[in-house]
């Protein structure tokens, strides 16, 4: 098993969506994707609009219908083997909570860009190098992608590497923030799966 955690501000727009693909989309492999945010409204379902786009993208009635905000604490921060902020600031927080989680904590757009720069037998090598538990090879891939800090160019924009937050705006706000998020999800999961191939 192996254990994710997205991050947001309120907790029921960009972390929600991401949690919901990224348990839709690395099943049916063992893993428990779960969310918080760094201001979350306690209890709080998703936005309408969130769930909306989530049913379009493929996520089950059943798993929106289960999300309920809560706030991000620091035990929360224990156990996940990687952390998807939503955006900079988000990282930033998460990492003054945690500092020695900086390694393992990305905006999920960062860990795409940095991801897809590494093949796909480097993403494989990189795994290995954790053993054979699915837990350590999430975290040896995470190492792996953050050392590529530093090598792969940043974004001409550095706001290219955050999920635009749509509360409490226009429709065309959530579609573009999910337009952001997908991608991103896409190619995170194209990684996680290539590090536990061997242990599916």
């Amino acid at each position: 098993m192996f254990e994710i955690l997205t991050v947001c501000t309120g907790n029921i727009c960009r972390s929600p969506l991401a949690a919901s693909l990224l348990t839709t989309r690395l099943a049916p492999l063992d893993v428990v994707v779960g969310s918080a945010g760094t201001r979350g409204l306690s209890d709080a379902p998703m936005t309408p609009e969130t769930v909306e786009l989530a049913h379009a993208l493929g996520v089950a009635p059943d798993e929106t219908a289960r999300h309920r905000a809560r706030f991000l604490r620091e035990t929360h921060l224990d156990s996940p083997d990687v952390i998807f902020a939503m955006t900079r600031d988000h990282r930033r927080e998460i990492v003054e909570l945690a500092p020695s989680r900086m390694r393992s904590t990305f905006t999920i757009r960062e860990f795409a860009r940095l991801a897809d720069s590494l093949t796909d037998d480097q993403l494989r090598a990189s795994a290995d190098a954790g053993g054979s538990s699915a837990s350590a090879r999430v975290r040896a891939l995470s190492a792996a992608v953050a050392s590529q800090r530093g090598l792969v160019l940043p974004p001409a924009d550095p706001a290219d590497d955050d999920v635009v937050d749509p509360y409490g705006r226009s429709w065309q706000t959530y579609q573009l923030s999910a337009s952001q998020l997908e991608p991103a999800v896409n190619s995170t999961v194209r990684a996680l799966k290539l590090a536990i191939s061997v242990v599916e």
